[in-house]
């Protein structure tokens, strides 16, 4: 308990004090999550789109990889993309190891496969109630799946929050690749792993209620441009 109360005092006193290293952490963990997220959309939900409004031979088979890579280990992701950054891996020239953009690489490995099942079941829903119309008006492919996106940009907010949720989380791969280098690739998480290898709870359990708060703001925010949206969209 005495942990506890230290912990909120520490981080009361670390927020109103704009603690620098305290930002810069924040700054990196938010810029690097936020990276990984957007690309994993870029590329996660077209796939999920396409997925939902095509039935090819395999495609269960591919639903089931899908579905089953959600669950990928981060140590396994961590090492796959440590082996491809390494010096003796195919991209080793591009010097990336140890660098915020091989944290961005592996959190979108993890990431994409998420955004990619989610959007897939959202978009397959919407799709039931659309297909008929896509069909009897020869609405193309690509026409369709924009328009599907589009009518489904709420709920696929909330995928975009479950992988951001993800990203923010993640240490396990994103310490491997990136190494906890203070200045330069140190996030929230592996500041809490490190602090409390280092025996420094109070510090540990601080940094881990900022990264709730974090994710609480997020989510908050998402929430209240999407009620927003909604009273617009009704006024």
């Amino acid at each position: 308990m005495q942990d506890f109360g230290e912990a909120f005092q520490l981080a009361f006193s670390l927020a109103l004090s704009a603690d620098p290293d305290l930002l810069e952490i924040i700054g990196l963990s938010l810029q690097v999550s936020l990276s990984a997220v957007l690309i994993s959309c870029l590329l996660g939900m077209p796939i999920g789109a396409l997925i939902a409004t095509s039935r090819f031979k395999g495609r269960t088979l591919l639903l089931v990889l899908i579905n089953a890579l959600m669950g990928l280990p981060p140590v396994v992701v961590g090492l796959l993309v440590y082996l491809m950054l390494s010096n003796a891996g195919p991209l080793g020239a591009f010097q990336l190891l140890y660098t915020p953009t091989a944290m961005i690489i592996a959190q979108t490995l993890l990431i994409t496969p998420i955004v990619a099942a989610l959007s897939r079941e959202v978009i397959e829903q919407l799709n039931q109630d659309y297909a008929e119309q896509f069909l009897s008006w020869g609405v193309p492919r690509t026409t369709a799946i924009s328009a599907l996106i589009q009518d489904a940009r709420y709920s696929l907010i909330t995928v975009a929050l479950a992988g951001f949720g993800r990203a923010i989380a993640e240490v396990g791969a994103v310490i491997m690749v990136g190494g906890n280098i203070n200045h330069l690739t140190r996030v929230m998480t592996t500041a809490i792993a490190l602090e409390t290898s280092k025996g420094d709870l109070a510090l540990a359990l601080a940094l881990g209620m900022v990264l709730i708060v974090i994710a609480l703001s997020v989510n908050a925010l998402v929430m209240m441009l999407r009620l927003s949206a909604t009273r617009q969209a009704y006024a």
